[in-house]
């Protein structure tokens, strides 16, 4: 996974377009020395559109491993096979999330990428916000950190909604800024990872801070029953 040829297309795709999109997006970057220097890491934050996987690979110096749909990876027109250059080499991990065990499948990838001492990003949300509010977070991200011990880090994005919305077409020239918080630890917990009030207490916690760091509006109800609604 962290293999030479990996991060060598990592710091090639790193050094060519990071600076295109800090003068496109005038990027802004607040508390990536906060982000450990080695050791596990899970980076969680808001999602707002489609490029905010492009820019959180880019704003990191250690590499960024994250679950993406698979279809960004098997288009086979020249679109697609950018697309797939691109992701895979800022470390996208395709991975079938709509089928029956999608979920499962997505959480012992993040847990094998956390072992191997990388960095796992995740959007606790589960998918786009629909209307630039912060949703509740699923549970997934408590079943890492407990599983690991890696701690947390939580990040916002603001402004992307502004500058591709609705997550489609090309991206408009704007400002966005990236703002990462203090890492948390959740070692207070070992042992009651099974526990569903200690996995709702730590998502929510992960979620308060995202919510202080972006400064959107919470909804207590998950995006994807907004979305269905």
């Amino acid at each position: 996974m962290t293999s030479e040829g990996s991060l060598s297309r990592f710091a090639l795709i790193k050094a060519v377009l990071g600076p295109i999109m800090r003068l496109m997006f005038r990027l802004r970057v607040e508390g990536a020395e906060k982000i450990p220097g080695n050791g596990p890491v899970i980076l969680a934050g808001n999602h707002l559109t489609f490029i905010d996987s492009m820019l959180l690979p880019l704003v990191c110096d250690r590499q960024v491993f994250f679950i993406g749909k698979d279809e960004y990876v098997t288009g086979k027109s020249l679109k697609g096979r950018l697309m797939a250059w691109f992701f895979i080499g800022v470390g996208m991990i395709p991975v079938d999330r709509d089928g029956a065990n999608g979920g499962v499948a997505a959480l012992m990838t993040g847990r094998r990428i956390l072992e191997e001492g990388n960095i796992f990003g995740i959007y606790p949300e589960g998918t786009r916000s629909p209307d630039g509010r912060l949703y509740r977070g699923r549970t997934g991200i408590a079943r890492l950190t407990l599983m690991t011990g890696a701690p947390v880090v939580p990040f916002a994005m603001i402004g992307t909604d502004k500058l591709q919305p609705g997550g489609a077409g090309i991206p408009r020239p704007g400002k966005v800024t990236v703002r990462f918080g203090e890492p948390m630890e959740f070692s207070r917990y070992d042992g009651m990872g099974r526990d569903r009030y200690v996995l709702r207490a730590v998502t929510d916690s992960v979620m308060t801070e995202v919510m202080r760091l972006s400064g959107q509006e919470y909804v207590d109800m998950y995006a994807s029953k907004a979305k269905a609604a």
